[in-house]
């Protein structure tokens, strides 16, 4: 669309939302201050670079397809990365797994792992002016084969994974020491049972213990947050998840840690987004894992779809923005890599402006005083509002393509780079 287009579009929409007693630019310069936690693992199926050509898997962990041209090294993951960087608007942040460290192609097991194999992400994402937030990796290891790991009955196994949790605590702290922007270090384990469980407590117990062991030494908040994620199940662990939403809902309260929500870990009624206003209450923060869970815990790319809105409209509406860490968690190999992160990533951007330019402290006063009626007559005509105008003049403004375009650009990428790999 042409510049002009655009700006007039825009002026039109300015007047719409201003009627409505909403401040378009103050939406937008809101929105710029946001930043969502992209996923490194989109780049290339969960593969990590533990080894020279290994594949991760495990733990209910798992992308399907097989489209050519995925990363295959540190160096053309940070490129794919950077690509994608340049389609869409706003500064963000890098989330990485500790399998995609760089160990310079010698063997470095996972309770062993130190900053020195994260430094040169750390600088790379200062070069691009990005924050960090990071994950502990408790699948795909022969110490994991058997599914289980902080809650393993052999002590042993479990200090190996006591170990690696302590030390991703630490990795994480020196990547939120160094780009001065606090890191969110999640920890999710794939623990549980395929069949029917007699007992049912004393993993819990483990678990618990293991992670007081991990989260034993005090981290200033201002360069290190803590989080924790549940799961309702995964592939092979059908019957009973150790790290439950219930067990982590109360870890988390009662250790001040901040909770993870996964759009995907919960039964396929249940939705995330109406948990936000109920668990903020009780927290120092949470983090969200915004994902698409067609068939529960699929993970497809993120698209603008009602609960996406939802997600987006409780976050702002919450007012509790600095307490919120928004992150993506999807993975799907079936269509180009880095048009899926550029899709998800501008799907959730998108939700969040939308969410942005609502009229919010009117419908609470609208709300508060019982009128009903217009409540629904707002919420309705919201929903036909010109957002799409605001969306591209934003685009622009952040110097990235408008509507469609930069489908142009991930196909001359594609041309030239990733048809060339291997």
């Amino acid at each position: 669309m042409a510049d002009d287009k655009i700006e007039q579009a825009y002026t039109l929409a300015k007047q719409s939302y201003s009627s409505l007693g909403v401040d378009t630019k103050k939406a937008t310069d809101m929105l710029s201050k946001i930043p969502v936690s992209i996923h490194c693992w989109q780049g290339d199926d969960v593969g990590g670079f533990e080894k020279v050509g290994a594949e991760l898997s495990g733990g209910g962990i798992q992308a399907t397809g097989n489209y050519p041209g995925k990363a295959g090294t540190i160096d053309e993951l940070r490129m794919d990365i950077e690509k994608t960087l340049s389609l869409i608007p706003g500064k963000h942040r890098l989330n990485l797994h500790a399998c995609y460290l760089d160990n310079g192609g010698k063997h470095v097991d996972r309770n062993e792992i130190g900053i020195e194999h994260f430094q040169s992400w750390i600088d790379w994402a200062k070069e691009n002016s990005l924050g960090m937030d990071f994950n502990p990796t408790y699948f795909s290891h022969p110490k994991a084969a058997d599914g289980f790991t902080l809650s393993h009955p052999d002590k042993g196994i479990r200090n190996f994974w006591i170990e690696h949790g302590i030390a991703c605590r630490k990795i994480g702290a020196e990547m939120g020491k160094q780009l001065g922007s606090a890191t969110v270090t999640n920890v999710w384990v794939p623990d549980g049972y395929k069949d029917i469980p007699v007992d049912r407590k004393d993993p819990r117990e483990r678990l618990t213990n293991s992670l007081d062991k991990i989260f034993s030494e005090k981290i200033d908040s201002k360069v290190h947050l803590d989080a924790v994620e549940s799961k309702l199940f995964g592939i092979g662990a059908e019957s009973y998840t150790v790290g439950s939403h219930e067990f982590y809902m109360g870890y988390a309260v009662s250790r001040q840690k901040l909770l993870c929500l996964d759009a995907g870990h919960f039964h396929p009624t249940e939705v995330i987004s109406d948990k936000i206003s109920s668990v903020i209450e009780f927290l120092p923060g949470l983090l969200l894992h915004v994902s698409r869970p067609v068939r529960w815990d699929s993970d497809h790319v993120v698209i603008l779809n009602d609960e996406l809105l939802a997600i987006a409209q409780e976050i702002i509406r919450s007012g509790k923005l600095d307490k919120i860490h928004i992150g993506l968690d999807f993975f799907d190999a079936s269509i180009n890599r880095i048009a899926a992160w550029t899709i998800g990533t501008r799907s959730m951007i998108k939700a969040l402006l939308i969410a942005l330019l609502e009229p919010i402290e009117k419908l609470k006063k609208i709300e508060l005083a019982g009128d009903y009626t217009q409540r629904l007559v707002f919420l309705e005509e919201l929903k036909t509002m010109p957002f799409s105008a605001v969306w591209d003049f934003y685009c622009k403004k952040n110097n990235v393509p408008v509507g469609t375009d930069w489908i142009e650009q991930v196909k001359e990428y594609e041309d030239n780079i990733l048809s060339k790999r291997l």
